[in-house]
């Protein structure tokens, strides 16, 4: 009787011997997909991080965004009745369309970080409204023709009953935050009745 090969031994060799991973390679491989998982955890950690800032600015610019639009609207409806302003703080009158148009009187200055609108009128509830915070300084300036840029509303007596040409602001973002720097807003008044 004629003796065939030997059968074969699952995972061995061509020598019949058994193959397979030593310890050193298993714990080598270990190693190598223990780096790759950190290597994905950081990477992954760092995409949240950017995506948390990106979230951050983007609220902040809308904030800025609102805060604009609020006192753009206000401006552009100044009517009536005297602007007045320095540097630091700005009042005029202008219709409120919640009140069917009854005038009231509006300011804006800065207190503790916060731009700040004040409405004043008959049956209205007094204090401030919060417009936009987070903010390092506010300067006001007025435009005449003739006169320029200048820091105060009226420059003079003569002038206490019209109004500028156009009021800018000039804020300055607190730093720290998710976005700083300045902006500045200028607004074209309506012409004087």
């Amino acid at each position: 009787m004629t003796q065939g090969p030997p059968p074969e031994r699952p995972f061995s060799d061509e020598n019949g011997n058994q193959a397979g991973f030593t310890l050193i390679e298993l714990m080598i491989s270990l190693a190598l997909f223990g780096l790759i998982a950190m290597a994905g955890l950081a990477l992954v950690d760092g995409l949240l991080g950017i995506q948390r800032r990106t979230d951050g600015r983007l609220d902040r610019l809308a904030e800025v965004q609102r805060a604009m639009y609020v006192l753009d609207n206000d401006l552009s409806q100044v009517a009536g009745g005297e602007l007045r302003g320095d540097g630091a703080v700005i009042s005029f009158s202008r219709p409120l369309a919640a009140e069917g148009g009854m005038p009231v009187q509006v300011g804006y200055q800065l207190g503790a970080g916060t731009l700040l609108r004040s409405i004043r009128g008959p049956g209205l509830p007094q204090g401030e409204q919060r417009v936009l915070q987070g903010v390092g300084s506010l300067r006001w300036s007025y435009f005449r023709p003739g006169l320029g840029w200048i820091e105060r509303w009226p420059p003079s007596p003569e002038l206490a009953r019209q109004w500028p040409a156009a009021v800018a602001a000039d804020i300055v973002l607190a730093p720290g935050g998710p976005v700083t720097g300045g902006l500045r807003r200028v607004v074209a008044l309506p012409a004087h009745p």
